[in-house]
C-alpha cells in the first residue's frame, strides 16, 4: 500500500460535481484530505491517495480523464 501526495484543482463547471465520492466508488481507492478551498467558481483539494500503486496511476488517471487538474506533489509513503 502507498499514499501518494496530489493536488487537485477543479475547474468551475465540476465544483459542485461529486468527483472524490465517484473515485471513492469506482476504484475503491482512500483519499485523505488535508486541506482544501473549495469556491462558487474553482476549487482545490491537497489530499493522499491510498492504496496499492496500481490502484492509486489508475486514479490518478480517472481524475484527468474526468477534468480535475493532478499535480503529484512529490510524496509518497509506503505502509
Amino acid at each position: 500500500m502507498i499514499a501518494v501526495r496530489v493536488k487537485l484543482t477543479f475547474p468551475e463547471e465540476l465544483v459542485r460535481e461529486p468527483i472524490i465520492a465517484r473515485m471513492v466508488k469506482e476504484l475503491d481507492i482512500v483519499p485523505n484530505i488535508r486541506r482544501a478551498d473549495v469556491g462558487e467558481h474553482n476549487g482545490w483539494i491537497i489530499c493522499e491517495l491510498d492504496g496499492d500503486a496500481a490502484t492509486v496511476d489508475r486514479a490518478v488517471e480517472w481524475l484527468r480523464a474526468e477534468g480535475v487538474q493532478v499535480d503529484l506533489l512529490g510524496d509518497v509513503v509506503e505502509s
